[in-house]
């Protein structure tokens, strides 16, 4: 195994769901034990603590359903200065979030530093979700639903970083895989774009792993650098149910720990977004642990090394 060296950055937002709780997500790692996790694999560990947002200006949007606009700006602007600092620099961040909108800064920031470094990024988004609803196609208004198609340059969001996304992921470097809720008009951004699509039906019919596996064959071909945005509603909610979207017929445990244990044995990983985390709605720690848990297979803890516990 290749010990690596990682950076825990917490990102406590939570304006950009639904339902309030994943500021305390980060927190709730830290006391799961991610860190110590991490440091008895091996690897040189260290916590940079919480971010802040920036201060913006107050926006106004001609969809008044949006909510938080202003606030998840200060957290992309935020977020996106700081993946970009340490996309350059060697070793993993892993960012504990927080919802899912904190990938708007966390996605571009790492493809900002990739063209920096002449690699193009992929993503692997691990979701109920493919959040791919632009700031007019949104029914919810709830920004957590958008990222993804920030990232990837759909018009509209210039407001998040006060200027034109510069080095937008392309969307056939994207691949979203678990997803069971697509809204109709998102549906139709996807196929537009190119998005690659694995839902359950597909992972029921092939088996998660052969769904996973071109993926990384293509990342590798192109000598490309690997982000994961791993949220809590990838999971079923039977066995994760501290996230406040929760989807029946997620992914089981077995199917969560062989993507891990593919990325650990791929090599390719060189970010890692951990999102909708929220301890409001756990029972006793019980999704905190689960995803600690999940860390450790991608960074290299095998099957026989766990401890069983029972909840």
């Amino acid at each position: 195994m290749t010990l690596k060296n990682i950076t825990l950055v917490g990102a406590p937002v939570d304006v950009g769901a639904g339902q309030r709780g994943c500021l305390m997500g980060p927190d709730a790692y830290r006391t799961a034990g991610l860190f110590e996790t991490l440091e008895t694999l091996g690897h040189m560990v260290r916590d940079l603590g919480n971010l802040s947002p920036e201060v913006v200006e107050q926006a106004v949007l001609p969809n008044a359903v949006v909510k938080n606009f202003s606030e998840i700006a200060s957290w992309t602007r935020a977020l996106h200065a700081y993946a970009r600092k340490l996309g350059r620099e060697p070793g993993v961040p892993i960012y504990m979030g927080g919802d899912h909108a904190l990938a708007a800064g966390t996605v571009t920031g790492h493809a900002a530093a990739a063209h920096e470094l002449g690699r193009p990024l992929f993503v692997l988004w691990l979701d109920a979700h493919s959040d791919f609803n632009t700031l007019e196609s949104t029914g919810s208004g709830n920004l957590h639903g958008t990222p993804l198609a920030f990232a990837c340059g759909l018009p509209g969001f210039d407001g998040f970083l006060g200027h034109p996304l510069k080095h937008p992921l392309k969307p056939e470097n994207v691949e979203v895989l678990g997803v069971r809720s697509i809204d109709r008009e998102e549906r139709e951004l996807l196929v537009k774009h190119s998005v690659g699509i694995s839902d359950m039906r597909m992972i029921d019919e092939t088996g998660i792993g052969a769904l996973l596996s071109p993926f990384l064959d293509r990342v590798r071909a192109a000598n490309g650098l690997l982000h994961v945005s791993l949220d809590v509603d990838f999971l079923d909610p039977e066995i994760a149910p501290a996230v406040g979207t929760t989807v029946p017929g997620g992914v089981t445990l077995r199917e969560a720990h062989l993507v891990m244990e593919m990325l650990h044995d791929s090599g390719l990983v060189s970010s890692l977004d951990l999102v909708e985390l929220n301890p409001f709605l756990d029972d006793r720690g019980r999704t905190a642990r689960l995803m600690v848990n999940l860390v450790g297979s991608l960074f290299g803890r095998r099957v026989f090394d766990r401890i069983t516990r029972s909840f």
